[in-house]
C-alpha cells in the first residue's frame, strides 16, 4: 500500500494510542513486521507543545520507518498549525484524528465528536491538507452511534478534500469498545472511495486479519489493542498473509528477551521515575492469561527501581523456565 510518496512494506499498521505507542513501542512493533507505526496523538493546542509529554510524543531521534504523527483538535485554524509545526518536527505523514471516543476529548468537540458535524469535517480536512507539503490521512469511525453510521459520507469528504488515506474503525464513538467490530460498512467506505482504506477493530488473530481484508476489500489493516503485549502478532501476521500458513510461535527465549529490551528502553526514554512506572502496565499486559504472572505482577508493581524491575523479571523467567 502507498500513502503519497511512501510504500508500505506490508499492510500491517500500528493504531495510534495514548500512553501506548510511543517510541520504545513503535520501534518493537515495526521490527515485529508492521509496516508502519502511528505515533500517539498530539494536541493542537500550541500551549501544551513545549510540555514534557508533548515533547516526548514528538520525539522520532532514531526511528526507523515511516515517521506519522495523529493530530486532535477541532478548530481547522489550529488543526492547521499543529500540522505545520509537526512536519517541521519531522514527521512525514500527518494523520487527523476523528476516532477516539474517550470523554475528555469528545467533550472539546475533537476525536468522534466531530463525526455529527461532515461541515466542520471538512473545514479541518481542508485546512489541515493545505497546510502541508506532506501526505494527509484520516482516522474515523463508522459513525456516531448505530443510528447514524455516516461513515461513506465522511470518506468521501476525505477523499474529496485530499486525504490520501483512510483508517475506519469498525464501531460507532456510542459503541466505545463494546460489543463486536462490524466490517459492512469498511466494506461500503472502500466501495464508494478510491484512496487506500485500512480496517481496523477487533483484528486478533493471522485468521481474522485474512478474513476482514478479504471481507471488506481494504487495502490494510491496523491493530491498537491486540498488538498490547503482544507486538509479534505482526510476525504472525505478516507471515501469514505472506505464505498462507500459521508461523511457529516465537520461541520463549527470544519473547522473554524482547520483554526484558522493552522493559530496558522504557526506562532509557522516560527516565527511571517514569519508566519504572509505565513498565508496570506493560509488563501486566505481556504476563495477562499467565497463572504464573498473576503473583509475579503483583510483586512487580510494588517495584520501584529500574534495576529491580529487570532483576525481578530475570528471577522469575529464570523460575519458569
Amino acid at each position: 500500500m502507498e500513502i503519497g510518496p511512501y510504500k508500505l512494506s506490508t499492510p500491517l499498521l500500528v493504531a495510534p494510542m495514548a500512553g501506548v505507542t510511543d517510541r520504545p513501542f513503535r520501534t518493537l512493533c515495526l521490527r515485529m513486521g508492521a509496516g508502519m507505526a502511528v505515533s500517539e496523538m498530539m494536541s493542537s493546542n500550541p500551549r501544551v507543545w513545549q510540555s514534557e509529554k508533548s515533547l516526548r510524543r514528538m520525539d522520532h531521534e532514531g526511528e526507523t520507518g515511516i515517521r506519522s504523527v495523529q493530530i486532535a483538535g477541532a478548530d481547522p485554524v489550529l488543526m492547521a498549525e499543529a500540522a505545520r509545526f509537526n512536519v517541521d518536527q519531522g514527521a512525514q505523514i500527518i494523520d487527523i484524528n476523528m476516532g477516539c471516543p474517550a470523554k475528555k476529548v469528545n467533550k472539546k468537540m475533537a476525536g468522534s465528536a466531530l463525526l455529527q458535524f461532515p461541515e466542520l469535517v471538512q473545514e479541518i480536512v481542508s485546512a489541515v491538507v493545505n497546510a502541508v507539503t506532506v501526505p494527509v490521512t484520516l482516522k474515523i469511525r463508522t459513525g456516531w452511534d448505530p443510528d447514524n453510521r455516516n461513515g461513506v459520507h465522511i470518506a468521501r469528504i476525505a477523499e474529496d478534500n485530499g486525504i490520501r488515506a483512510l483508517a475506519v474503525h469498525g464501531r460507532t464513538r456510542a459503541c466505545m469498545y463494546r460489543g463486536e467490530a462490524e466490517y459492512d460498512t469498511i466494506r461500503a467506505v472502500k466501495q464508494a472511495v478510491s484512496i487506500p482504506v485500512i480496517a481496523n477493530g477487533d483484528i486478533d488473530s493471522p485468521e481474522k486479519a485474512r478474513f476482514v481484508l478479504d471481507y471488506t476489500g481494504a487495502d490494510a489493516i491496523m491493530i491498537g489493542r491486540a498488538a498490547q503485549g503482544r507486538p509479534w502478532i505482526f510476525r504472525e501476521i505478516r507471515h501469514y498473509l505472506e505464505q498462507g500458513t500459521t508461523p511457529a510461535p516465537l520461541p520463549k527465549d527470544q519473547e522473554r528477551a524482547m520483554i526484558r529490551e522493552h522493559v530496558a528502553a522504557l526506562h532509557a526514554f522516560y527516565g527511571e521515575v517514569m519508566g519504572v512506572r509505565i513498565a508496570r502496565k506493560h509488563v501486566g499486559w505481556y504476563l495477562q492469561g499467565s497463572d504464573a504472572g498473576r503473583d509475579f505482577r503483583s510483586d512487580f508493581n510494588a517495584l520501584d527501581e529500574a534495576g529491580h524491575q529487570l532483576d525481578s523479571l530475570e528471577q522469575y523467567f529464570a523460575n519458569i523456565a
